[in-house]
């Protein structure tokens, strides 16, 4: 079971001041929530088998306000927790009873659009597919499309580098953000990158892209918009095993072919995705591929024809080529709807998150499957098969005695496989609280220590996402202990 920091009493015993100091900064009605009642969405995130009632919410609507809620915070010594949407799967917007929450969702502006030199400036509490909404009809979009993009705010991909389905061609989060405006806990306000790739100096947006909201809170991006192709194309190739399913796939990364997109779902996924969204999946096989491919009538027609190619080698129960945009659009209906469709079907799940390498997709299909049995619970797999990008559903019953701490070890132990097979713990989830005791199986402690070294840089009293990323009994005494105020 997950553990927290033990809340700082002092803290607490001053809660009324904090929050009068609070509302001195945001002096609207609502812009500091402390009612227990209206506390209750705050106390937990997409990990929703974890809860906490924070001290207090606080919901900015500008940099500035960010700024001074940040200089308070570190003068009383009281822990912050950045929240943009809460879709975090692994627990990255996980409250603590003596922190206060920065509800990012009012700074929700996008700033401006540059299309001559292609990119936008936006807020941090804009959402994912907001930003491509604000330009398509320019002919432009923004690439990363994480599976929550209608809901998940750009702050939050930023914090856990986000990727989607269409990552495999465009990359994730960090590939597509040219600059930041980032505020630091002592509330000074730097601006990071610009409007151009490749900023003189060092790659301060490599250290803060995925750092999961441990060295500052950004504001705002700077993100690349990108024209849109001419027109997409989607297939469906069918299989009789998870194993095929995994090898065709290493075969067409293999061949040197691009897809936009490379998704995976095996045969609970399908079945349950098709009784979701009826897109017509093949229900008599064990593993499907959606693969989709863009640009002209002529270049669809002549990479798709390649992938059939390769796909036929595998002996594929069955193949199905998109002939306009309403068929593809209902094959991606069922995948961008399967996390939903998985829990109609399963009182609780837990949505794994780990990268392989492509070529290991066979050996460690497999070995879910045999892990699966062991634990005597169903998974469903659903993932970015292109980039190794794993998301085992692991199902249970949280009523049922001991079924969610089987299902915790279940995903240990494939979180474990993909780093022994070469791939890490997390593709775009982040670490969060859900894997921050296995950082040690990824890391050895002399890496740890030189990660710990540039998070007490940035944030030396550790008050930033306590109790997230770096294993617990490695925190600083002051980060895992309650502390004097």
């Amino acid at each position: 079971m997950i553990a927290l920091p033990a809340p700082n009493p002092a803290t607490l015993a001053r809660r009324d001041a904090l929050v009068a100091g609070l509302r001195k900064i945001l002096p609207a009605a609502d812009g500091v929530i402390a009612d227990p009642v209206r506390l209750k969405p705050y106390e937990t995130d997409g990990l929703t088998a974890y809860r906490q009632m924070p001290l207090a919410v606080v919901l900015p609507e500008t940099t500035e306000q960010v700024a001074a809620i940040l200089a308070f915070c570190q003068a009383q010594n009281v822990r912050v927790i950045p929240r943009g949407a809460g879709t975090s799967l692994a627990g990255g917007a996980l409250p603590l009873a003596d922190a206060v929450v920065i509800g990012m969702m009012r700074m929700n502006r996008i700033l401006q659009i540059d299309y001559a030199d292609r990119y936008a400036v936006v807020q941090a509490g804009v959402t994912n597919l907001g930003i491509t909404r604000a330009v398509e009809a320019d002919g432009f979009f923004y690439a990363p499309d994480p599976s929550s993009q209608l809901a998940c705010m750009i702050g939050g991909n930023i914090g856990m580098n986000s990727g989607g389905a269409h990552c495999l061609k465009y990359g994730v989060t960090a590939n597509n953000v040219l600059g930041v405006k980032l505020v630091t806990i002592t509330g000074d306000i730097i601006e990071l990158g610009g409007t151009h790739l490749d900023a003189a100096g060092y790659d301060w947006l490599g250290i803060i892209i995925g750092s999961e909201g441990q060295l500052g809170i950004v504001t705002e991006i700077t993100v690349r918009i990108l024209r849109a192709a001419e027109g997409t194309r989607a297939m469906l190739a069918a299989f009789s095993s998870n194993a095929i399913a995994g090898a065709c796939v290493d075969a067409i990364i293999g061949s040197g072919i691009i897809p936009v997109a490379l998704e995976f779902m095996d045969r609970p996924a399908i079945h349950a995705c098709e009784a979701f969204a009826h897109a017509g999946y093949p229900l008599d096989a064990e593993a499907m591929l959606i693969i989709e491919v863009e640009g002209s009538a002529d270049e669809q027609t002549a990479m798709l024809e390649r992938i059939k190619e390769i796909c036929s080698a595998f002996a594929p129960t069955s193949l199905k080529i998109s002939q306009n945009d309403a068929e593809s659009a209902a094959i991606w209906k069922g995948r961008k709807g399967a996390f939903g469709a998985i829990g109609r079907i399963s009182p609780d799940y837990l949505c794994m998150d780990g990268t392989i390498p492509t070529s290991t997709l066979p050996q460690v299909l497999a070995r879910i499957e045999a892990l699966s049995a062991e634990y005597g619970l169903k998974v469903a797999n659903i993932f970015h098969a292109g980039d190794g990008n794993l998301h085992p559903l692991i199902m249970f019953d949280a009523n049922q005695a001991g079924q969610m701490q089987k299902a915790e070890a279940f995903g240990a132990d494939i979180l474990r496989l993909c780093v022994e097979v070469g791939g890490c713990l997390t593709g775009e989830h982040g670490v969060g609280v859900e894997k921050r005791d296995l950082m040690k199986v990824q890391f050895t402690e002399i890496e740890l220590d030189l990660q710990r070294a540039v998070k007490s840089a940035f944030d030396p009293d550790w008050l930033l996402n306590t109790a997230k990323v770096f294993p617990l009994d490695r925190l600083p005494a002051r980060a895992s202990l309650p502390h004097a105020a």
